[in-house]
């Protein structure tokens, strides 16, 4: 059993406005889903635990592991965390095939492909039925292609935790329904602890099996 125990709090600020993140979860549940409007601080949240903000107080803790520790001197970098992140655009390297896209998520900084790179994704391009388009652009590719070559890239590393950024926002209403139940099956298939945002409590309700709502970047209820 996975365990997530997140404490952590952040403060923002730009021009005419401040913001201040104090979150803290503990889950012991596959995929917990962080649940509210827009504006309330999840997306950031996300950012914060896979360490791609500066100032960040607390902790976060994955099945032990510490990754964050501001009492006790610990910061890993982003590098260093074993964190898979799905932004809610895909963000794919648009000049990257499919295939390159899964390979440079198994890429180190500064260092060549690790041994059995090209087999990880070979057996990824299986797994997600993105074999026959290996060789494809992102621009060539369907919204539910995009979202499994950026969920496929994440978990290429094997990474400790996975993190979801509202990961059917950008998809239309009809393709949204559809591709919901494909991604749920997807995570049902990887088990691997994950922990998504969204809006939409109907994505909530098929993706997760606990929920921490969170409004002005606080947890209201859990």
């Amino acid at each position: 059993m996975s365990t997530i125990d997140i404490a952590i709090q952040l403060e923002l600020h730009s021009p005419g406005r401040s913001f201040d993140i104090d979150v803290a979860l503990n889950s012991t549940s596959p995929r917990t889903a962080l649940l509210g409007p827009s504006g309330a601080g999840k997306s950031t949240v996300l950012q914060a635990i896979a360490g791609l903000l500066p100032g960040v107080r607390g902790h976060v803790r994955v099945d032990g592991s510490t990754l964050l520790d501001s009492e006790r001197g610990i910061d890993l970098p982003a590098r260093e965390r074993g964190i898979g992140l799905v932004f809610q655009d895909y963000a794919l390297f648009p000049h990257l095939d499919v295939e390159r896209n899964l390979l440079y998520g198994l890429r180190r900084l500064g260092r060549p492909l690790p041994t059995g790179a090209r087999e990880r994704v070979d057996a990824l391009l299986a797994q997600f039925g993105l074999d026959g388009v290996r060789h494809a652009l992102p621009r060539h590719l369907s919204g539910g292609q995009r979202q499994r070559v950026a969920l496929a890239r994440a978990i290429a590393p094997g990474p400790r935790l996975l993190l979801l950024d509202e990961p059917l926002s950008a998809l239309d209403p009809d393709l949204r329904i559809r591709l919901r139940d494909e991604l749920a099956e997807m995570l049902e298939r990887v088990r691997m602890p994950t922990l998504l945002v969204s809006h939409d409590q109907e994505d909530v309700r098929a993706l997760a099996q606990a929920v921490v709502r969170i409004e002005h970047g606080r947890v209201v209820s859990a």
